[in-house]
């Protein structure tokens, strides 16, 4: 089942931030990265990498494989909103089976 307009992991780690009363610097510095880095990802406008989600999963929980998914269907959303596949030609035509 397809999710409609999935979220940004960073607005995930927004919310978890809330609930734990933390601040980006507090996040930084468990993630071991700079601030300015924890706040492109919890503005959502950097992308959870495989490196970030080992992170994530260490800090915040849940497993790296969930952080990857997330930003996965979050940024195939986006995609599949934004690309013009129009002008496209399609190489491959699935065969249509008959009903027996």
């Amino acid at each position: 089942m397809k999710m409609h307009n999935p979220p940004h992991p960073g607005e995930i780690i927004a919310d978890a931030l809330d609930e734990l009363n933390l601040g980006i610097r507090e996040l930084a510095r468990a993630l071991n990265v700079a601030p300015s880095t924890a706040q492109r990802l919890v503005s959502c406008k950097a992308a959870v990498s495989p490196e970030m989600a080992v992170k994530l999963s260490a800090v915040l929980g849940s497993s790296p494989r969930l952080w990857l998914k997330l930003q996965e269907a979050y940024s195939l959303d986006k995609a599949e909103k934004n690309v013009d596949v129009s002008k496209l030609t399609p190489l491959f035509k699935p065969v249509q089976l008959s009903h027996i």
